[in-house]
Formats: structure tokens, C-alpha cells, sequence
């Protein structure tokens, strides 16, 4: 494997994704807290989730079955999610 990411790393690169994707103002990777509830606490619908799941998936490389999106709820549960799905790709 060319690199491996650490799941800081992830949390740090999935947070830009959805602060960019959701144009979340005044937020910035190192402030995002990584378990605040997407859905609860910051308002992302379906929609927004189905559009970050899509940058995702190209930026990473990592499929995201749309079964698993509301299981996708922080942006921990984001990284993992990406380390663990990462790993079984070959």
C-alpha cells in the first residue's frame, strides 16, 4: 500500500469534505468536533449526505453502500468507516 492513513488524518480530510460540501461557515477541520451528530446538531439531510458520500467515494476510493448512510452519522463514524472499507479494498 502506497500510504496509510491514520484515522486523524481521515477525521481531518473527511471534516474539509463536509464543511465544504454543506458550505458550513466559520468552521474549520481543527475546530470541527468529530462527534457532533451530522443529522441531530448540524441540520444535513439526506441529500447533503448523499452528496458527501459521493465526494467520498472519489476522494478515497472507498465504496459507501447507501444502506450505510444513516449509520454515518459523525464525522468519527465518517473516517472509520473509510479506514475500514479502505482496508478490505484491493
Amino acid at each position: 500500500m502506497p500510504h496509510e492513513l491514520t484515522l486523524e488524518q481521515t477525521i481531518k480530510g473527511v471534516s474539509a469534505i463536509v464543511i465544504e460540501e454543506l458550505k458550513l461557515e466559520d468552521v474549520t477541520p481543527e475546530i470541527f468536533d468529530p462527534d457532533l451528530d451530522l443529522i441531530d446538531e448540524v441540520g444535513v439531510d439526506s441529500m447533503d449526505l448523499a452528496t458527501v458520500a459521493l465526494v467520498l467515494q472519489d476522494e478515497y476510493g472507498v465504496p459507501i453502500d447507501e444502506d450505510d448512510y444513516p449509520k454515518l452519522k459523525t464525522i468519527r463514524l465518517i473516517a472509520e468507516y473509510v479506514l475500514r472499507n479502505a482496508a478490505v479494498k484491493t
